[in-house]
């Protein structure tokens, strides 16, 4: 999802639901993929009492746990004079509005010393409505009490009854945003307890009978390891648990993995040339335990600069190649999150990630074939309106998803662009010689024609084109296209079109206006007025930079335009964009070295501020003091490979060497992170994996822009617009 559009979409709108997205469990806590506090904690204290806290949130234990790897450590002083608090917030992301419903909540403690039943902390809970409940015993909930081991604890919801009321009331267990855990009653003195697998329980889930599981694959890299195994029923089976040894007699449980989520485990073990075993077991949702599966075996290995490259190209492709919804083969908007939902900009993206999977085999071409005839197919019977496609669209049934409310039922013209960009691409990489591969072109050029780009100006005189419209509301959200942003590539695609164009001249009535609606647009979002007038001009950080708002804005507006389109051959009267995004992203890296900020983590490694999802949700992050809370993006230093080849080397190496602890994972680098907050995403995003495929194959081999600039069309948009220059 883009910035721009978040502006002004986000404050209006709220998600629609649809009911036939599969529901995930609400957990409060299973793991916490930082090694020092749980982000979604907060911790206080009145004083005599006291309780335990890295920087007012819990810490995490790590080396006892109920599931593996981690559990929270509640070590607390009570005080009849004092009191204490622990908060456990419901971690929420983007798509994750299905839960399922349960009438219980559930915790696993593990209780050390001279500690008593009696002791334990009271615990409530907090919903949605923000009306007080009563607190209840945890030590009145427990079949047994023995220390040094693990307790389950399970209160039925309707215990928990609001202060003032005798009566308990139907608790809707998804509209529980946190769980409150304080001071038990009695029990002065020193305590220290451990909790983990916080979450809504349902009662009628009951035991189930799991058949021993099979790893199918397990293939080492140079510090960490895949596992994969088939796919497993989400309602039988509660996790995948792992188990590694290193002397193939030991085995140790090292994770557990939603089948909910993937069939595939990431093992970061940050030790190249050792050799491990692994076997798994299934989990139910009660959670007895299956027999372990057959062990297999990999030993990690160095490994060199192109091989690193490679690896990081192929964990992100999985991403729209195993993660793409079934029906349509598209990528969704991320993972975890909405099952049925497909992205079409990050879709786009994922075509030319699907070419590299092709291009360097980790796939057949049978296969890339076989996927795109799906993607037209899907495309071809699909929602579009006037030609372009909408924001979401529904994978199982092809319409519309109006995820950001009423108004966003329509036309996506820059979802579209992005859509296209990817289409033409995959044009080009398919042969004129095979019957079917070409019959696909054929359908792809129907697709590319049928587009009213002309249509998005709204009116015939018009300066602009516009980004939505509504076969319901019209053009109620009303937001021109105005650069310098990530919509470059709508108004070249729009010029480009051999049947719906617009005339070239709008590239400079449009996306590059210098009127006083633009200068007021640009000025506006970039809270300056350096670069307002499309040009810029001045220097940062001792880089003059030619076009930008500010110094020029989050690393983003360098890529999604330029995934196809060949920086080093679009220019204008201004500038070479290849030059322009080079300097965009050394003025980014300079800003992260030089840290302005004092943020934890920032240096020649670590650097890349763009769009991204962040402690405190999706933000375009860019290099300013006010735009900037301390949290990067993998895809924004690595993404910028052919701006900053060096740079974004030491980062790569930096990410996946220092920080693959907490930041590697099934599909790669994960979205992001802030070392300042101790937080990490995690989700992988549609919009930001694909990048890092195909801006290191740009880099590589130059792959997807040799591609997109041999389409008949894209050459004559820029022939066109070499021969105009700005009306004065």
């Amino acid at each position: 999802m883009r910035p721009a559009a978040i502006i002004i979409i986000l404050l209006i709108f709220s998600p629609v639901l649809r009911a036939q997205e599969p529901e995930y469990h609400q957990v409060f806590f299973d793991n916490s993929l930082m090694n020092d506090s749980w982000f979604y904690s907060t911790v206080s204290y009145k004083e005599p009492s006291f309780i335990l806290n890295v920087e007012g949130r819990l810490p995490v234990e790590n080396t006892i746990s109920f599931t593996p790897g981690n559990s929270l450590e509640l070590n607390y002083s009570s005080h009849e004079k004092g009191d204490w608090e622990a908060i456990l917030k419901f971690p929420q992301w983007r798509g994750k509005d299905f839960l399922k419903a349960g009438d219980h909540l559930s915790l696993w403690i593990y209780v050390t010393g001279k500690t008593q039943q009696e002791h334990l902390p009271q615990l409530s809970i907090i919903l949605e409505d923000e009306k007080d409940r009563e607190y209840i015993a945890l030590g009145d909930h427990l079949n047994s009490f023995k220390i040094n081991t693990w307790l389950h604890v399970k209160i039925p919801l309707y215990h928990f009854k609001i202060s003032g009321e005798t009566q308990p009331l139907k608790i809707d267990s998804r509209k529980i945003l946190q769980v409150l855990l304080k001071q038990p009653a009695q029990g002065e003195g020193d305590h220290k307890i451990f909790i983990d697998q916080v979450e809504i329980y349902n009662e009628e889930d009951s035991q189930t009978s799991l058949n021993r599981p099979e790893i199918n694959s397990v293939k080492a890299y140079e510090r960490h390891v895949d596992l994969t195994w088939e796919n497993v029923d989400p309602e039988l089976v509660r996790y995948v648990k792992i188990y590694r040894s290193s002397n193939n007699k030991d085995f140790l449980p090292v994770g557990i993995q939603s089948p909910m989520e993937y069939s595939r485990f990431v093992d970061y073990t940050g030790v190249p040339g050792k050799a491990y075993q692994y076997k798994i077991s299934f989990l139910a949702n009660d959670y007895s335990e299956s027999s372990l599966s057959a062990p297999m075996s990999a030993t990690t290995r160095e490994m060199n600069d192109e091989e690193l490259l490679e690896m990081v190209q192929e964990a992100a492709f999985r991403y729209y190649w195993e993660g793409g919804e079934p029906n349509s083969g598209l990528a969704r908007e991320n993972i975890p999150g909405r099952k049925d939902m497909i992205a079409t900009g990050a879709s786009g993206f994922g075509l030319m990630a699907l070419v590299v999977g092709a291009e360097r085999n980790f796939i057949s071409r049978e296969d890339f074939v076989s996927r795109i005839g799906k993607i037209v197919s899907f495309i071809e019977n699909g929602d579009t309106f006037h030609g372009a496609l909408a924001h979401f669209m529904d994978g199982p049934s092809g319409k519309v998803e109006p995820f950001f409310g009423k108004y966003d039922d329509g036309a996506d013209l820059v979802e579209t662009s992005f859509f296209m960009q990817g289409l033409l691409t995959v044009e080009q990489y398919l042969s004129e010689t095979d019957p079917r591969e070409n019959e696909l072109r054929k359908r792809i050029s129907q697709i590319w024609e049928k587009v009213e780009w002309d249509w998005f100006r709204q009116h015939e005189d018009s300066p602009f084109l516009y980004w939505h419209w509504s076969p319901e509301h019209e053009w109620h959200i009303n937001h021109k296209l105005i650069g310098w942003n990530e919509t470059l590539i709508t108004y070249f695609l729009a010029i480009a079109s051999p049947t719906h164009p617009v005339s070239p001249e709008m590239y400079y009535s449009g996306w590059a206006s210098q009127d006083t609606i633009a200068q007021n647009y640009r000025s506006n979002w970039g809270r300056t007025f350096e670069g307002s007038m499309f040009t810029n001009q001045e220097t940062y950080y001792g880089i003059s930079l030619e076009v930008g708002v500010g110094n020029g804005g989050p690393l983003f507006f360098t890529h999604y335009s330029f995934l196809g389109l060949d920086p080093r051959k679009m220019e204008d009267e201004y500038t070479n964009y290849f030059e322009n995004n080079s300097n965009i992203s050394l003025i980014n890296y300079r800003y992260c070295c030089e840290n302005p900020g004092n943020y934890e983590g920032y240096g020649p490694g670590s650097w890349g501020l763009t769009a991204s999802d962040g402690p405190w949700g999706y933000k375009a992050r860019e290099p300013k003091e006010d735009m900037d809370d301390g949290t990067i993006a993998p895809t924004g230093a690595i993404s910028s490979f052919p701006y900053t080849p060096q740079e974004s080397m030491a980062a790569l190496k930096h990410f996946y060497r220092e920080y693959g602890s907490f930041l590697w994972g099934e599909y790669g680098f994960r979205d992001a992170f802030n070392l300042s907050q101790d937080w990490t995403a995690n989700i992988f995003m549609g919009l930001n994996q694909a990048p890092m495929v195909v801006m290191i194959e740009n880099h590589r081999s130059g792959l997807l822009w040799d591609l997109f600039m041999k389409n008949g069309d894209v050459q004559q948009a820029i022939d066109n617009l070499k021969k105009i220059r700005k009306k004065e």
